[in-house]
């Protein structure tokens, strides 16, 4: 048995997946560790992958190679793009997944990667190194529950909710790192003599029921955008879609488009599931609240249980009854488990309360009043450490060769992990190779902005992505992840020549319509304007270009092809697979041209303090002009370049000043 490795994940979440894939492909000879190898990539809490901002982060990761958007589209049985009513910045990705066919996928994926080998044990100790001249130490290997000492340079931390978990069902205390598995206890605190500094936060998850318990003529349907057509409204609840049927079959070849583009990955792939089931809605309602609110002395929230930080975005129920007293309702989503299990999740209803006491107020739901528990929700804290002691490129500043990625850090979510472990896995494996980390900057990608904000700005609760935390939101678009990343990953090595000439097609095929919409002109002529007046727009005076008709809202380019001879034929010989991906690409470039291009300036501006580098060996507590507060913080964090220290909370406009003033000297 081999007990060397260049790279050892510690953990098989969907950080350390995405971390021993990246580390594996591009050379690293790697190690993946984890407690259960019939979990890996376990989703947790709800089957889905992607949403607000969250879905941008997935498309990033596929963009740069990684693996998370093949695997949810492989395993889809529902997909949404959230936001549709509002513009494409903040068009959002979403689909709900076979939660068992997701982590098989995963491992098929894992055990397809030459180099990547997998072990199913408990890291309980890391092995490092006696300090050097400078107090450092670095990792030389871990240690394991059976005893089994492994040795790599590189470790990645991975642990989620494993380190010192504990589980919270109402009064009953168990430890575990989620339900059914054991939580991890010794290394949580050897990291912390190591000088890592530690904090504990809680998260939680509703309840599983049993779909045959449901009541489904008592709630309303949610159906997917890739649902058949025919089903997408006005369909009852009990209804279930017919892909044999004419009425699902599309009209067109631009109705094939839109329903093959419903996934996350820009590569071509084989197994993209087509197979759709809906959610179902519901409401609480006042007797539903009373019970919850009666029975708040047994809530571990509220009687002192748990003194940790939980996500304030994604609150208990009970949380929310106690915030929100005026509501008399609050919405609830019964999202399936799998294609073939009655097994719902009830999404807005996470909960540490006794389990008699959910079961209880659930059943004052219409809906639900016969429902029965898979397995009551809970809550669950568990210890993470301080991002603002990593690098940008996610390694420790304390501990030489320890990356860390996911829950560990303080975030939340399985993009938000999924991102790190990429990004933890590509530098790992470059630093085996003596070459400079790859950090993605806040206009370039999603996991730029989430990466710079958990080492400047730090987390006092469980950290989640949204648009608002992008300043450059417009430029970080989930259409063009390909577009801003793939030519990177190709750079550096995890990024295929398919998916390489994959990009450079559409990119091609892109510029081509918007160079046919800058050439093509259209008459001035009556059925023209009486087509126009008909799309609730105003008639032309004269000729005009296609491109200013794109730029109008009432109209699309699809719409244009009635009028416009030459786009219909050019889009009637584009590829049907990705027909939708390049009209969509290039009509948002045309209609947003002005705001895309401001954004860009602004961007570039704002980003010229990341290229001043900070000398390693400046002492900041040696300035006597920077402030009290910006000497500690600086000190503390050791930002790199300038702009990186002016995004840390406590340094003022004029100590960046003076650190201009300093270097310029």
């Amino acid at each position: 048995m081999d007990l060397r490795y260049d790279v050892i994940v510690i953990g098989g979440g969907h950080a350390g997946c995405e971390a021993a894939a990246a580390a594996a492909r591009l050379g690293a000879r790697t190690l993946l560790i984890s407690g259960d190898l019939g979990r890996l990539a376990q989703m947790s809490c709800n089957p889905a992958i992607g949403g607000i901002a969250k879905g941008q982060i997935v498309r990033e990761i596929d963009a740069l190679g990684g693996l998370t958007g093949i695997v949810t589209d492989r395993t889809a049985i529902q997909f949404r793009m959230l936001n549709r009513s509002k513009g494409p910045a903040v068009w959002s990705p979403r689909a709900q997944s076979d939660r068992v066919a997701f982590m098989a996928e995963w491992r098929r994926q894992l055990e397809a990667i030459p180099g990547l080998q997998l072990f199913q044990d408990m890291v309980t100790e890391l092995v490092v190194s006696e300090p050097d001249a400078e107090g450092k130490r670095r990792v030389e290997g871990v240690r394991t529950a059976l005893g089994i000492e492994f040795s790599a340079p590189e470790i990645i931390l991975t642990a989620g909710t494993f380190l010192n978990g504990k589980m919270h069902f109402g009064r009953t205390k168990l430890p575990g790192g989620r339900i059914s598995e054991q939580a991890s206890f010794g290394l949580s605190d050897q990291l912390e003599s190591l000088g890592l500094r530690r904090g504990r936060m809680k998260t939680g998850t509703p309840a599983r029921i049993d779909g045959r318990s449901i009541d489904f003529n008592l709630c309303d349907i949610q159906w997917g955008d890739d649902a058949p057509v025919g089903t997408r409204h006005g369909a009852s609840a009990s209804a279930q879609p017919d892909a044999s049927s004419d009425e699902s079959a599309p009209d067109s070849s631009v109705e094939i488009a839109r329903r093959d583009h419903h996934k996350f990955s820009f590569l071509p792939q084989e197994g993209h599931r087509t197979m759709t089931r809906p959610c179902f809605i519901v409401h609480t309602n006042p007797e539903c609240h009373r019970i919850l609110h009666d029975n708040l002395a047994d809530s571990p929230l509220y009687n002192g249980d748990i003194q940790s930080i939980g996500p304030r975005y994604c609150p208990s129920i009970e949380t929310k009854i106690v915030t929100f007293a005026d509501k008399e309702s609050h919405q609830l989503f019964l999202e399936p488990e799998g294609a073939d299990t009655y097994e719902y999740y009830i999404n807005g209803f996470s909960s540490s309360l006794p389990w008699q006491v959910q079961l209880e107020a659930l059943r004052q739901i219409p809906a639900l009043r016969n429902v029965q528990f898979l397995r009551p929700g809970y809550a669950i804290e568990y210890d993470y450490f301080d991002p603002t002691q990593l690098r940008h490129s996610l390694e420790s500043r304390v501990v030489e060769g320890l990356w860390l990625a996911g829950q560990v850090n303080g975030t939340t979510g399985y993009e938000e992990a999924a991102a790190q472990g990429l990004m933890a896995g590509i530098n790992a494996a470059r630093s085996i190779k003596g070459e400079e980390p790859v950090v993605l900057g806040r206009d370039r990608a999603y996991i730029g902005v989430l990466i710079d904000d958990l080492v400047t700005k730090g987390v006092d609760e469980p950290y989640r992505m949204f648009t608002s935390r992008a300043e450059y939101r417009i430029l970080l678009r989930q259409d063009d992840a390909d577009m801003r990343l793939t030519d990177l990953g190709y750079e550096i090595g995890t990024v295929s020549e398919e998916r390489k000439k994959a990009k450079d097609v559409k990119e091609g095929l892109r510029n081509s319509i918007i160079t046919l919409c800058k050439d093509a002109k259209i008459k001035c002529d009556e059925k023209v304007n009486e087509w126009l007046k008909s799309k609730g727009t105003s008639p032309i005076s004269s000729s005009q270009s296609l491109e200013s008709l794109v730029k109008r809202p009432q109209l699309s380019l699809i719409s244009l092809t009635e009028i416009c001879p030459p786009l219909r034929v050019f889009i009637s010989f584009l590829p049907s697979d990705i027909l939708e991906e390049v009209v969509e690409a290039a009509e948002i470039l045309i209609k947003y041209d002005g705001y895309i291009q401001r954004e860009r300036e602004t961007a570039e501006r704002n980003t010229r303090l990341d290229y001043v580098r900070i000398p390693d060996e400046m002492d900041f507590n040696s300035i006597s002009a920077l402030s009290t507060e910006a000497r500690q913080k600086l000190t503390s964090q050791r930002p790199q370049t300038i702009g990186q220290a002016s995004r840390i909370p406590g340094v003022s406009p004029s100590d960046i000043s003076v650190l201009l003033l300093l270097l310029r000297n």
